[in-house]
């Protein structure tokens, strides 16, 4: 006899289930067992991957489609009462495909309907949808077992019997036997089980019921208990060591038949039983070809190609004008008719619907992404906007003629607008139509840490430390073809065991609630610990969704409203012949819009971005001098330094950069410039082969040059360059061998000698798998031409969209802000007389800052501030715009939040000190002013609402301004900084000019970079170390797991901030600097660390191999107060001066600027005769000399080049 696991739980029973469904497939093969179901919580997230899994491993085991479901007390839709209250459980399994279908509507309408804490259903849905499921009464959370244990048998009849006049013979009671004697586990459960039993077992005797014995699986194996454990305690957020926590019995893992059979010795015919649902259950296959939506046609048209057939020709005429060119139609009608013979005209037609939609709303569409912009039917529609044919872009990339499979169109809208597409499709085809997709979060490396950390009750500056150690790479030896390589990997717990000096510290150090916390860790990392919905996927349906899908619900993040969100991945999702499309929203297209609306704002002009010239000189120059900081695609430092040296001059360059800037391709990148540049030649293997290779000077840089060469040099199919592109990219070397031989023979046949075809073909072959899709660089290459364009024609405007649209990320904004100040552009903070909700260019042509940018003030506030200034004029002074602001919407916080931004200094009567003035009584300036336009607001309003009419004649007495210093410029950058974010008026480190200059020569936000390439082993660090300039922004203290004080100091300049920590010695010598508002010179060091190795693996270590490092550290050799840098460090100067400029009044100027600045370095004066070539050497014993910014101001205003000497020792 063999036994079916019929209630079993994965880990889609989200932080409940511990169990990998592949996992639970070999475990019931293993233990022989003919078959098995999946009945997770409620959902049926799992179910696809379920039978997918199965199938791919050709498994003897019968997947069951199931759900553990939960029954309301009442209708689903009433919502009242506790959690624990209001529902039960009841195991449902399908049969076949009708019960399947009857499973998902039920599921689904849990719910969408039912959803209260848990999705329920309830008797209503299981009469309508019982045809076809297996019902079982489940665990003790059962309605029976319930009725039961409150002592209430003849309800638990009824309720049997009820169940029964639905089900039939497809109705069971179930048994549970969970004994343990694992200490800490539950053993109460089995006590109520036994009862429950006994009497389970009476009412089948009673009414001729089955019953089945299932275990509630919840893990795998019975030693993954204890892993399981910890995540109960993780999803009730208890401590592990709380007595009272929930605990299950430890037993509820897939046990074998004999355990099974032995459990239940004295009713063998609940075994048995099991066997018999098995055999009831009919095979189900849940992949199916593309159900896709049917298009509403509009009058006149006979099918959906016909229509197609239209729209496509009426907007060739559009593009290509009224006499289309006969090559244009052939390529027309070679899509037409795949697209009409894969069955997809109704896929372009929504697409195009909604695109067309779109632009309508004026929400911005992107010009295409991926391959399907190698489609011309796609262009006349609009649906994308490159031209396919004037760049060679391959249709077949996008549907090979060959085989069969969805089309894959994604598209780009801007942020804002995205949300309105979505809706309009909602509204068009029906919410029920309509659906987003589910994504799993899974519990990471460093996240699982932190959430058995939490449990365990680790101190968390141990979680802390020990997440943080979590490397972003490990790199691993592997095997590829018999050849050892090198590869990183992404990190795991047992990874960083093996290869991270801190895992193996925790793991030898002796503490056990640190060892516990990795050990878990390890076991529970990567089980799902929570759904979301993906970002752009959005499914639409022929029907009804829950036809064909299960569905769930989340809460839109816009609307607030309850979404439909499908209970099968995206991956999974397009094998049940659902249509998938992503609806991504890009950043980029924000700024195109809000860059477009400021030229139109300050300078009246309207700007065609889709119809700019594609040869701009300006836009060129801009690329060339590698000035593509906020260029789309075009902005690293890295490829700013391949534009400068390759000088693009033509749209077809920026594609191939925009190609081959990527790993792997990059290699290429010299020889590319070299030939551009004409310092290397152009060589083709073939002579056919220029017609594809012109454009980027003989090198294959896409996938469309082999492809379209395939069929040029061997005849290929269009078909057969398709598949030959996809096995070289995927290293399918079976197909590549197949494909081999017909490129030989169509080669030969076409009279190209062999030694070259084989030298093609081995080119081909190293290159293909770094070969990118034309396509989609095309596209991202003219999106970031549109950006270069504006850059290089409004920089002020185009800079200031990019600043509006980074708000969230001060790190970008200060990037952006340092290139917006190189092109001589002002950037002005919030102004309430000219500030708008985002940055916006004043007239002036400088940046302003935005309102929206400010906390504390809220949108309302701003938008009421700015709407009565366009309306009404600026605000004079600050009486006036106290008495016209809403002061319901503007606030005091408001007010002040205004204050301290600098937004009010538009008014000179009145600085920041003023406001925070105390006039007694506890009372400021600033709630003087509040009181004073409330009364005068209200005057007004009475005097409007007066029953006479008439002027009010009653004035209000505008308060006396106090006398107020201004603030120390310290308080006013903190409080910048706090309400913007960054500073505004200066920086604090302006004072040190100088010392930044001339001492620090690393940039805060080139640390990690220079971390990364030493790691690399790119670059060797420099002996002497690097040092920096910043402010000390914050300082928290710590202890040791060794009780030892540690501090962590936040370092910024002008480009970032970073964290440096302080141990040991280094606390010691450096403790008295760690203050904030401290402004620092700081040595550091690059250090590798390497593994600790204990003496056996020292003794064992292959000492030809060097040790692998596992991390490169910042480490602190030396600190200093910036303030005394300049006097300890800087020598002298010496100052060139030519014989020509040295005149009587010159000299006396020169002379009069040294003995006003009189200090500690020594002067040197180089005489410099020009003209004969002769320099003399004057050294001043005498005058030594400040450098200040005034006698530095001087030399530069009168073209006097200097040189300053230093000897810069920290320790």
């Amino acid at each position: 006899m063999s036994f079916v696991h019929l209630h079993v739980h994965s880990e889609y029973s989200v932080l409940d289930g511990a169990s990998k469904i592949k996992g639970l497939l070999k475990a019931a093969e293993k233990n022989g067992q003919p078959a098995l179901a999946l009945t997770d919580h409620g959902n049926m997230f799992g179910v696809k991957e379920f039978l997918d899994t199965a199938a791919k491993m050709k498994s003897p085991v019968k997947p069951i489609v199931g759900c553990e479901v939960y029954v309301a007390k009442g209708h689903r839709t009433e919502k009242k009462g506790r959690e624990d209250q209001g529902s039960y459980h009841l195991i449902l399994l399908a049969k076949n495909m009708q019960g399947y279908h009857n499973l998902i509507k039920m599921v689904s309408y849990g719910w969408i309907e039912g959803f209260y804490y848990k999705p329920r259903i309830d008797h209503e849905l299981l009469e309508k949808y019982h045809e076809g499921i297996i019902c079982s009464s489940a665990c003790l959370g059962g309605e029976i077992p319930r009725a039961i244990m409150n002592g209430d048998i003849q309800r638990a009849e009824e309720l049997a019997l009820w169940y029964r006049s639905i089900f039939g013979d497809d109705y069971y009671l179930e048994v549970q036997r969970h004994k343990t004697e694992v200490p800490g586990a539950d053993a109460s459960t089995f006590e109520k089980q036994q009862r429950v039993n006994e009497v389970i077992f009476q009412i089948a005797d009673k009414y001729g019921i089955k019953v089945i014995a299932t275990n509630d699986v919840h893990f795998v194996n019975k030693e993954d208990g204890p892993a399981h454990d910890r995540l109960i305690c993780v999803s009730t957020n208890a401590d592990y060591n709380d007595p009272k926590r929930m605990r299950y019995t430890q037993q509820e893992y897939l046990k074998s038949t004999e355990e099974m059979m032995e459990i239940f010795s004295d009713h063998p015919e609940v075994i048995s039983n099991t066997l018999e649902i098995a055999d009831k259950i009919e095979k189900i296959d849940l992949n199916s070809d593309p159900i896709l939506p049917i298009f509403p046609l509009p009058e006149g048209f006979e099918d959906s190609n016909d229509y197609l057939r239209h729209l496509t020709y009426e907007g060739a005429r559009r593009r290509y004008g009224e006499n289309i060119p006969e090559g244009h139609c052939e390529r027309i009608d070679f899509e037409l008719a795949t697209i009409k013979r894969m069955g997809f005209p109704d896929y372009f037609l929504i697409v195009q619907d909604f695109i067309c939609a779109a632009r309508n709303m004026g929400v911005w569409v992107g010009p295409g992404r991926g391959s399907a912009a190698g489609s011309a039917v796609a262009y006349c529609l609009t649906i994308t906007d490159i031209d396919p044919i004037k760049y060679d872009l391959l249709f077949e990339r996008f549907l090979n003629p060959d085989r069969i499979s969805m089309p894959d169109i994604d598209i780009d809208f801007d942020d804002e607008g995205r949300y309105r597409v979505l809706k309009y499709v909602e509204d068009k085809y029906g919410k029920d139509h309509v659906s987003h997709v589910v994504t799993f979060g899974t519990m990471g490396t460093k996240s699982v840490i932190k959430d058995v950390g939490r449990i365990h009750s680790l101190p968390l500056q141990d979680t802390d430390r020990l997440s943080k150690a979590v490397p972003k790479a490990i790199t691993i030896e592997v095997e590829d073809n018999g050849e050892k390589k090198k590869k990183d990997v992404a990190p795991t717990i047992a990874l960083c065991m093996e290869h991270v000096p801190e895992f193996k510290e925790a793991m030898e150090s002796g503490n056990q609630t640190i060892i516990d916390t990795l050990t878990y860790s390890d076991k529970l990392e990567g089980t799902v610990r929570n759904t979301g919905e993906h970002a752009c996927a959005t499914i639409i349906g022929r029907g009804d969704l829950t036809d064909y899908i299960p569905i769930s619900i989340a809460s839109d993040k816009e609307s607030g409203e309850d979404i439909l969100v499908s209970q099968f991945e995206g991956s999974l999702i397009e094998s049940a012949g659902m249509l998938k499309m992503d609806f991504l929203g890009l950043k980029t297209l924000s700024i195109l819009r809000d860059a477009v609306n400021n030229v139109k704002r300050s300078k009246g002009i309207d700007i065609d971005i889709f119809h700019i010239p594609i040869d701009d000189t300006l836009t060129y120059e801009l690329f060339s001098r590698g000035d593509t900081v906020g260029v789309f695609q075009f902005e690293s430092d890295g490829m700013q330094k391949w534009l400068k040296l390759l000088q693009p001059s033509r749209f077809a360059d920026l594609i191939a950069m925009n190609a081959l800037y990527r790993p792997g391709p990059m290699d290429y990148i010299p020889d590319f410039v070299d030939r551009k540049q004409g310092r290397k030649k152009i060589e083709y293997d073939l002579p056919d082969m220029e017609e594809y290779l012109e454009d980027t000077y003989g090198i294959t840089v896409y996938q469309e040059q082999v492809m379209l060469l395939s069929q040029k040099l061997a005849g290929f199919t269009k078909g057969q360059a398709d598949k030959l592109r996809k096995a070289m990219g995927k290293k399918q070397i079976a197909v590549m061998e197949e494909l081999k031989v017909l490129f030989f023979e169509g080669g030969r046949n076409n009279g190209h000698p062999e030694d070259i075809l084989n030298k093609i073909w081995e080119d081909w072959k190293k290159f293909a798998q770094y070969a990118f899709n034309k396509s989609h660089a095309t596209c991202y290459a003219w999106v970031g031409y549109q950006t270069g364009y504006l850059k290089a024609h409004f920089p002020a405007e185009y800079m200031s969209a990019v600043l509006s649209n980074n708000m969230n990320n001060m790190d970008e904004i200060t990037k952006f802000m340092d290139d917006i100040k190189k092109h001589d552009i002002k950037i002005l903070g919030p102004d309430v007389n000219e500030s708008f909700t985002q940055f916006t260019v004043n007239k002036q042509g400088n940046v302003r800052f935005g309102m929206a940018g400010v906390k504390g003030i809220g949108e309302n506030a701003v938008n009421s501030i700015i709407q009565e200034r366009e309306e009404n004029g600026t605000y004079k002074d600050i009486f006036d715009f106290i008495e016209r602001i809403n002061l319901t919407a503007v606030n005091k916080k408001g007010i002040e939040s205004l204050v301290g931004s600098g937004a009010l200094d538009c008014f000179p009567e009145i600085n920041r000190g003023t406001f925070s003035v105390d006039l007694g009584k506890g009372e400021t300036f600033a709630d003087t002013l509040l009181r004073y336009g409330n009364k005068f607001q209200k005057s007004s309003t009475d005097a409007s609402t007066s029953l006479f009419g008439g002027e009010s004649t009653i004035e209000i007495a505008k308060p006396m301004i106090p006398v107020s210093p201004e603030l120390n410029q310290i308080e006013v950058l903190k409080k910048e900084k706090e309400l913007v974010g960054m500073y505004l008026s200066s920086h604090p480190l302006d004072i040190f000019k100088l010392e930044v200059e001339q001492f620090a020569s690393l940039k805060v936000s080139e640390i990690n970079e220079l971390k990364d390439n030493v790691f690399a082993g790119s670059m060797t660090p420099n002996p002497d170390g690097y040092y920096i300039a910043g402010l000390v922004t914050d300082v928290s203290m710590g202890m040791t797991k060794t009780n030892r004080p540690f501090c962590k100091i936040t370092v910024e300049d002008y480009t970032s901030s970073y964290q440096f920590a302080l141990f040991g010695k280094e606390y010691e010598a450096y403790l008295p600097y760690a203050q904030e508002n401290t402004a620092l010179l700081i040595k550091v060091m690059p250090t590798l660390m390497f593994p600790r190795l204990s003496p056996e693996e020292k003794a064992n270590r292959d000492k030809s191999q060097p040790l692998v490092p596992t991390e490169c550290r910042i480490r602190i050799q030396g600190m200093t107060l910036l303030s005394n840098t300049k006097d300890e460090f800087i020598k002298g100067i010496a100052v060139l001066l030519p014989v020509e400029k040295i005149t009587e009044t010159f000299m006396t100027e020169f002379c009069k600027n040294l003995r006003k600045n009189k200090g500690k370095a020594l002067l040197s004066l180089y005489i410099h005769d020009k003209k004969n070539d002769v320099t003399a050497e004057f050294f001043s014993r005498k005058q030594k000399v400040a450098l200040n910014d005034e006698l530095l101001t001087f030399l530069r205003s009168r073209g006097l080049q200097y040189n300053i000497f230093k000897d810069v020792k920290i320790n």
